[in-house]
């Protein structure tokens, strides 16, 4: 791996529960990317030992894996704004969001980095409904429906103009990060990605696409639940009306 002396900084914070099989292969991904690149895994307590398999990486990667243990699973969300808020004070120049289940591409990190450095984008999106991108051939039809509906519905209300605003899969400036105020996020869930593209959007910021191929989680489950669609489906109109997130 080759690794330009000027590189920007990059954190990938992951969230994990439960992921205790695809994590090391993320890592592995991961480190292996021609980067400036450091994993932090944020883990809610998994009872499977995701935890002690993240630290067992992190001792055998001193300085390029870190982990930052939560003692309760209380959201998506808040995993996230823990993850990110430790990348920024460690001095992260560019923050990447993933899931650890292996449904994002590793390998599109770089094109995600290289367009923030070449363009104007406070945020780029790895996007399935972009030109060239697209989700997994086994993912079941019910779930590519509402995935598709759950972007019109999100766009419709809140008018972002990108194809994949429920995107999971982001690298933001820091300085992006610190404008839209990451600590005072405050829903959870999938919503959570709705409001980060919001408040980036409201600023004026611009948002960048590029296109990927989702695959189906590789080990484990999905972590969507009914309380998380509702939340998901309410977002977009608390958002828009300036109602009390909490």
């Amino acid at each position: 791996m080759t690794v330009e002396e000027n590189s920007p900084k990059v954190t990938v914070v992951v969230p994990t529960y439960n992921e205790r099989d695809n994590l090391p292969k993320l890592v592995e991904q991961l480190l292996a990317l021609p980067l400036d690149l450091r994993v932090l895994v944020v883990d809610d307590d998994s009872p499977d030992g995701t935890g002690a398999v993240a630290d067992e990486l992190a001792a055998a990667s001193p300085g390029l894996v870190g982990v930052l243990h939560r003692v309760e699973k209380d959201g998506l969300g808040r995993a996230y704004v823990e993850g990110i808020s430790r990348a920024l004070d460690e001095g992260a120049d560019i923050v990447v969001q993933m899931d650890a289940d292996l449904s994002h591409p590793a390998g599109t990190i770089p094109v995600m980095v290289d367009t923030l450095l070449t363009t104007d984008a406070a945020v780029v999106l790895g996007s399935r409904y972009v030109p060239g991108g697209s989700a997994a051939g086994e993912w079941a039809w019910h779930r590519r429906a509402l995935s598709l509906w759950a972007n019109f519905y999100v766009d419709t209300i809140l008018r972002l103009g990108v194809k994949d605003a429920t995107a999971g899969f982001k690298a933001w400036r820091a300085q992006t990060l610190r404008r839209i105020d990451v600590q005072s996020v405050r829903s959870n869930g999938y919503a959570f990605q709705v409001e980060m593209n919001y408040r980036a959007a409201k600023l004026g910021l611009p948002i960048a696409e590029v296109p990927i191929t989702f695959e189906e989680r590789a080990e484990g489950v999905s972590k969507m639940t009914l309380k998380v669609q509702l939340e998901s489906a309410a977002m977009p109109w608390k958002l828009r009306f300036g109602r009390d997130l909490g």
